[in-house]
């Protein structure tokens, strides 16, 4: 079980030897520390918490979490089924980007960028309506949501609303390039969020 936190910088492009352009996505990760291992016995579940970037000031009960340990700006569980992959890790230990080598695929899980209010085309792919034949600023709307006998609106129908700001997973990303002087993770692809966001990287 392979895991770390990262900050995602900005996408670029790598190429193959023969001249294929490949995108990828640069991220900050790590170095780590593990601040808390969590067994089924004691808490119910097996997970690996670790602690990531700096802050200046803690509140007193983190404080008292994180003693001896750093002041971590971010804190995240990567939970496991099997407890004994957690054997190889122990409180403390520094977790950097060389658990990782090119060619390993890894599952990536950030906060997507929040959009606002968006309407059915935009949040949906609606192809809205044609702009002729009586259908004067229309363009963009949804049209009907269904049967009007019930005289209320079905749960689940596809409305204009909060369009981001949501959590997504991305699986089976491939690793390119592993930078350990630099701390960088070179992945392939894009992954959810803005740039400076957190990413939880972990490979089962």
């Amino acid at each position: 079980m392979k895991f770390i936190l990262g900050k995602k910088i900005e996408m670029s492009q790598r190429f193959k030897e023969d001249g294929t352009v490949i995108p990828v996505t640069l991220i900050a990760a790590g170095p780590c520390k593990i601040t808390q291992i969590k067994t089924a016995e004691k808490d119910g579940y097996g997970a690996a918490q670790i602690g990531f970037d700096f802050r200046r000031k803690l509140k007193k009960p983190l404080a008292g979490h994180l003693k001896d340990l750093g002041n971590f700006r971010y804190l995240a569980e990567f939970r496991t089924d099997r407890t004994d992959k957690l054997g190889e890790y122990e409180k403390g230990q520094e977790i950097n980007v060389s658990v990782f080598v090119p060619g390993d695929k890894v599952q990536v899980a950030g906060t997507s960028k929040g959009k606002g209010f968006a309407g059915v085309v935009k949040r949906h792919g609606f192809h809205g309506h044609p702009s002729t034949h009586g259908h004067k600023d229309q363009e963009r709307m949804p049209g009907s949501i269904g049967a009007g006998g019930v005289q209320r609106v079905f749960k689940g129908v596809r409305m204009a609303g909060r369009m981001g700001g949501e959590r997504v997973t991305l699986k089976n990303l491939e690793v390119i390039e592993v930078d350990e002087k630099n701390n960088l993770l070179v992945l392939k692809g894009a992954v959810p969020g803005a740039r400076g966001s957190l990413l939880l990287i972990s490979q089962k």
